[in-house]
Parts: C-alpha cells; structure tokens; sequence
C-alpha cells in the first residue's frame, strides 16, 4: 500500500530479454520498478535468480541489489564529463571498470564520439544514451527502465529506440521496461506486464497479449501484430527482403542483404489485413499468407476482431479487423481455412546503427 493507493502485483521475467511494464499514466509502474530497486519499501517478495532481495524478514538495501536504474530525466553529474559519468557507477562496483565492456557499451550505444564532451552540450537523446551506457557499466544483475523516453520528442525518439533495441539484443541480463507507450512495448518489449490500478491484470509473451482479445488491444484504431521472421533473401533490384514467417514468405522493405540469416520483428496492423476465401492472382498486395481463423469478437458498433492463425501452426497469431457486414457477406466462422491478404508489413525494429 502507498498511501491510499493499493499495489497488488505478482509477476516473473525471464534471465534475458525485455519485460514492458504497460498501463495508463498513474497505475502504479514507477512503484513496482522503484520497489524492485529497494527504493520504496512495499510489503512483498522480490527475488533475483536465486537471490532473496526482500522478504518478510529481509530488506536488501538498493546499494547491495546490483541494479541498473535509468531515471525519465538523465539525472547525469554536471560538474563531470561524459566520460566520468559513463565510469561514474562502474568504479564502485565490485571489480571496477572494465575495459573490454566499456568498449562494447560505447559501441553498442554509439558514444565513442561522445567522451571528450561536456554533459552540458548533449542533446536530450545523447545525455540519456550516456546514462543508460552508465547504469550498464555498473555491472547490474537487472536492468530497469523507467520511461526513458518519454521526456524527448519524436526526433529524438526515434533517433535513440535503435540504440536501445541493438542493446537489449546484446546484454545477457533482464531489462525491465517501464512505458505507457504501445509503440515503444511493440519495438522493443519480448514479454508484457499489463499493470491497472496498482494491478497486474496481464503478464506473458508479447504477441499473445497484443491478440488476446479480452485485454482489449485490438480496440485501439492502431492494433497491431508483432511476430518474429527470418530473413532468407534480400532483392538489391527492388530493395525487398524476404522473410520466413513459419514456413511462409513475407517481403519487406528496409533489411539487407547483411541481415541475412538474422531474425527480425514484423509488425502487421489490424486494419491492413483483408481476408478472402481464394487467393487474388491480380493484385498490388504482394503477401498472401494461408490462414485459419480462431475466433471472432466484436472491436466496436461496426468492426469484428477476427485471431487467426498461420494455415497448419495453431499459433503464430495475428490480428484482422474487418466490418460486420464484410465479415457476414464472407459467413465468416471459427475454423475456417482464409488467405489473408496484408496491404503492409513493417519491420517493427530499425536498422542496426
């Protein structure tokens, strides 16, 4: 309890990866992360691994949790440089700093460029790509992320969300991502806690809550898919990259031909899948994918949610969001076999920097 605001939440991450803790503004994600931390004291359990960090009888002090913190405000020390921030955490860490991973940090977060400056003169992304290089250099068993991105604009977004993604894919630890931001949980998130009210009403893989009707994501005017795919070929003629989405193809612009090999998150929005009962052979949709339909609920007065799953797999699943009226001019049930037609499939991450 915090004050007369209840926090009831029970949730576990995997080792390595990026858990989003997601929810509206005021639902309680700062005080789950900062509990974590050991900077409220919250009646609970928190455990890393196997070690206890809080129980009824135990209270680890923050010092001693072996945490990365990263603040929505840098919080970087004025009076030092870049340089002595980035060391700032890893000198008082047991072991002290260590070269070889102050030089993978540098690189993975591009702030090689960065050292000799003052903190003084960094834009808002590059001050909090130094304080996240910072709290990584601390050698943390944890990693966690409170809005890191919600006090920059949009350029500065998205100059900054290549970085993190890139980093999230190279450390061996788990991140623990704070945001009220579905665009940012669909680029960067392999797992979601859906926190309410001090609640958890939702934890599990990313997708699964993105389809999961019941938690009401396909509501929203931009509900989306996001499923992983292997890049397989790449056309320099066109600038297409071919994926292998479970064993059928998807193109999409913006990979290459060094990324073959390589898995990638494909993003697909819930608007821009058509359905038909037989493939169109005259058509400017370039994906086609043979699918079966797994449910159908309604997403508002005119629009149906219809889950379907890739033809033969009973999951890979994805989202439609098609009208009434299409959907009973087609008789549209649980069962049926479909070509889903996609008008766009995005990659949900960016180019490596």
């Amino acid at each position: 309890m915090r004050g007369s605001f209840w926090i009831e939440a029970a949730f576990s991450a995997p080792a390595r990866g990026v858990t989003a803790l997601f929810g509206p503004s005021g639902s309680g994600k700062t005080s789950i992360l900062r509990a974590i931390a050991g900077l409220e004291r919250l009646e609970g359990h928190v455990r890393a691994g196997e070690t206890i960090w809080q129980d009824e009888g135990r209270f680890v002090a923050t010092h001693r949790r072996a945490v990365g913190y990263v603040f929505q405000e840098a919080s970087l020390f004025a009076h030092l440089g870049v340089e002595e921030n980035l060391l700032y955490g890893a000198r008082r860490s047991p072991g002290g700093v260590d070269a070889a991973m102050r030089r993978e940090v540098a690189d993975l977060l591009g702030l090689d460029h960065l050292k000799s400056r003052s903190v003084a003169d960094l834009s808002g992304g590059e001050r909090q790509r130094v304080a996240i290089g910072r709290a990584i250099l601390s050698r943390p068993r944890v990693m966690l992320m409170d809005e890191p991105l919600s006090g920059l604009d949009n350029r500065a977004k998205g100059e900054i969300l290549p970085f993190i993604e890139r980093l999230a894919g190279a450390l061996d630890l788990p991140i623990l991502y704070v945001s009220h931001d579905i665009a940012e949980i669909e680029r960067l998130a392999d797992r979601i806690v859906l926190v309410e009210a001090g609640r958890v009403r939702a934890s599990g893989p990313l997708n699964q809550a993105l389809t999961d009707i019941g938690l009401g994501f396909v509501r929203h005017p931009h509900a989306a898919s996001v499923l992983t795919a292997r890049v397989t070929a790449f056309s320099p003629e066109d600038g297409l990259a071919e994926l292998d989405l479970c064993g059928q193809s998807v193109f999409v612009d913006g990979s290459g031909p060094q990324e073959i090999g390589l898995e990638r998150r494909l993003r697909i929005e819930a608007s821009d899948v058509s359905l038909s009962r037989g493939p169109l052979a005259q058509s400017t949709i370039l994906n086609t994918l043979r699918v079966e339909i797994v449910a159908i609920e309604p997403a508002g007065r005119a629009n149906l949610a219809i889950l379907l799953a890739l033809e033969g797999t009973g999951d890979f699943t994805f989202m439609a969001k098609v009208t009434r009226r299409s959907a009973e001019r087609l008789a549209l049930c649980p069962g049926d076999r479909l070509f889903a037609q996609i008008k766009s499939v995005s990659l949900a991450t960016s180019p490596v920097p």
